[in-house]
């Protein structure tokens, strides 16, 4: 289908929750928008509201591993909760250390209406933690600790993108 551009911070749709698709057929499209723009290089995740659409839906690119959940949901973190390195697309030219669980698990469901989990350690957990925020209208900046958030922040001001 299509690469779609990447939403940026200031942009009220990365602040919004999404809504849940009811109907698994008529998002085909967006399930295969988001996939190819997930797939470009240094691409982790890519969640709905990045491209501008306000439904419940991402698509990841982990290892060589692709895939997509339809309304996921968080079903259990485990681990400690531990600073990781982290950036966004909608945030370029931005990293932080953000505290992350070391395992997450998800569920979620494909296009033909099947439910599936997902757990993931390292990279995985935090790319569904992290995806999974954006439907809920949270960005990686709002997880992060007063003092690194602060920091962010000045360092946001800085970059060419923003706008002022």
């Amino acid at each position: 289908m299509s690469v779609r551009e990447i939403r940026l911070f200031g942009d009220p749709i990365l602040k919004s929750e999404t809504t849940p698709i009811d109907n698994f057929s008529q998002v085909s499209r967006l399930i295969q928008d988001l996939l190819d723009t997930t797939a470009l290089s240094g691409r982790a995740g890519v969640a709905a509201t990045q491209i501008g659409v306000g439904l419940s839906a991402f698509a990841y690119n982990v290892d060589g591993k692709a895939g997509y959940l339809i309304n996921p949901k968080i079903t259990n973190l485990e681990g400690e909760e531990q600073l990781m390195e982290e950036g966004c697309l909608s945030v370029p030219g931005l990293w932080q250390q953000v505290p992350r669980y070391e395992r997450a698990t998800a569920t979620g469901f494909q296009l033909d209406g099947s439910e599936i989990e997902i757990t993931g350690e390292g990279l995985m957990a935090q790319v569904l933690q992290h995806e999974i925020d954006h439907l809920e209208g949270l960005l990686y900046l709002d997880r992060l600790l007063p003092e690194e958030r602060k920091l962010a922040f000045k360092s946001l001001r800085e970059q060419p993108w923003f706008m002022r």
